[in-house]
């Protein structure tokens, strides 16, 4: 009875574990919440408490991350550029993330999955409007407001599955800050090769043999 009390100290880390553990060990489609919530030693009604289905315990603190990005935003100063303000926000919500290793198995589970991957790209999306509106709020105006969020999902997004494929070891807030790098550097106009190689070779001009 006492595992089953109506509150629960960590009871959404606790419910996320347990899924993440049984979706691990049945699969994903084969997972129901009846049995998340009993694994996790808790009720189903109290898993609807924090989660609307059994994908948002992939997804559930996506509203958190929206908020805080979208309060760094407004709160970055004045003259910030509108993209460098994004990727500032994406910074700071990015320090808080919890280890890369807990990403892994997350990562995993939405590639293999239609309805996960759609989920995702909503989840993308959602987080793209709520930036422009901030930048927006900002003053910024259209197109600068909705191409500076766009820019800054993709960013992101490169950062994101560099950091958890753990293919080099900086931390997410300095992967984004290099893929910014990168985007500036593509836009305006260098490719990493020296002038000199995109150069056409010059030919040398014929000389006319002496007559015998």
């Amino acid at each position: 009875m006492a595992r089953m009390a109506r509150w629960e100290p960590n009871a959404r880390e606790r419910l996320v574990d347990a899924a993440l553990e049984l979706f691990h060990e049945r699969g994903y489609g084969r997972t129901t919440v009846d049995e998340i919530a009993a694994r996790a030693g808790l009720t189903e009604r109290t898993f609807f408490r924090y989660f609307t289905d059994k994908r948002e315990v992939l997804f559930g603190r996506s509203g958190d991350l929206e908020k805080g990005i979208a309060d760094a935003i407004a709160n970055a100063p004045e003259e910030t550029a509108p993209l460098d303000a994004v990727v500032g926000a994406l910074e700071t919500a990015a320090a808080r993330f919890p280890p890369r290793r807990d990403y892994r198995a997350r990562q995993r589970l939405i590639a293999a999955h239609p309805e996960l991957r759609e989920r995702d790209l909503i989840k993308m999306a959602s987080l793209a409007s709520a930036i422009a509106d901030a930048l927006r709020a900002r003053g910024v105006v259209d197109p600068a407001a909705s191409l500076a969020a766009e820019a800054g999902i993709a960013i992101f997004k490169i950062a994101f599955e560099r950091w958890v494929s753990g293919s080099q070891p900086r931390d997410l807030p300095l992967q984004i800050r290099e893929a910014l790098g990168e985007l500036k550097t593509v836009t305006a106009g260098s490719t990493g090769h020296s002038p000199a190689s995109r150069t056409a070779p010059s030919k040398k001009p014929r000389t006319r043999r002496a007559a015998d």
